[in-house]
């Protein structure tokens, strides 16, 4: 009986690019382990890069050159995302209605798992049914919106308010099977930076185990306030390889 597979990114702001680097070496090299993926789960950036791999993989470089340009425009910005009249909602909106695919809601209905707050009490909901494109857009959003960061008013979906997953479950675990976690933050994850030295002190942040590090304290900067250019294409890159020794350490790699 083979064994049921899920795989789950983690919430990560603009360190997302680490995603699609890892997303990207699924897609080149996994394509073995992706047939046997049953479903996809993930927290505000990460749910935007689990939505991309299931419904629209071809469209993962079409990603991360969005993500480039969005991280260059918010860092343009005098105070970031926070800048009085910049609207970081309506840009990521944008970004999502270009690259998932008319059928976006069809692909993800019941594969597609996504973490949620609610925003009055703090409680966290996984949804993966959705009736419409834009339906899913509205729950991936909601489950990108970081309170204040992100504008004043939370999402709405479903008659409720609802604010960034990665706050109540920042890498969600499937109950069914074996879900592979990815993160850009060095610690327990099945993908993630392997920082070196001591294995050291791991603490839970929202259901994610993280190593307490100097490292991983520049990477919580970057998550809301991104890095250069070179910054990111190295996320990019640290992704991609991290993922591609997962895929050889499994005896998945193609």
């Amino acid at each position: 009986m083979k064994q049921i597979l899920n795989l789950s990114f983690a919430a990560c702001g603009f360190l997302g690019t680490y995603h699609l680097g890892a997303a990207s070496a699924f897609h080149q090299h996994g394509q073995r382990l992706l047939r046997e993926v049953q479903a996809f789960a993930g927290a505000s950036a990460g749910s935007l890069v689990a939505s991309v791999l299931l419904t629209a993989p071809e469209k993962i470089e079409d990603c991360s050159r969005f993500a480039h340009h969005f991280a260059e425009e918010t860092r343009r910005q005098p105070l970031g995302a926070l800048t009085p009249g910049y609207d970081f909602m309506a840009r990521l909106r944008r970004g999502v209605e270009s690259i998932l695919p008319p059928d976006a809601h069809a692909l993800a209905h019941g594969r597609l798992h996504v973490s949620l707050t609610s925003a009055r009490t703090g409680r966290n909901v996984l949804v993966s049914s959705f009736s419409s494109r834009e339906d899913l857009i509205q729950v991936l959003l909601a489950s990108s919106f970081v309170p204040l960061y992100a504008g004043l008013r939370p999402v709405e979906y479903q008659g409720q308010t609802w604010v960034d997953g990665g706050l109540s479950d920042s890498l969600p675990v499937l109950p069914a099977g074996r879900t592979v976690t990815i993160s850009p933050f060095s610690g327990r994850p099945d993908v993630c930076p392997q920082d070196g030295g001591p294995e050291g002190i791991h603490v839970a942040v929202a259901n994610q185990h993280i190593q307490l590090s100097a490292a991983n304290l520049v990477r919580l900067g970057q998550a809301l306030f991104p890095p250069g250019r070179p910054g990111m294409e190295a996320l990019h890159q640290r992704g991609f390889e991290d993922a591609v020794g997962f895929l050889r350490r499994e005896g998945w790699f193609q």
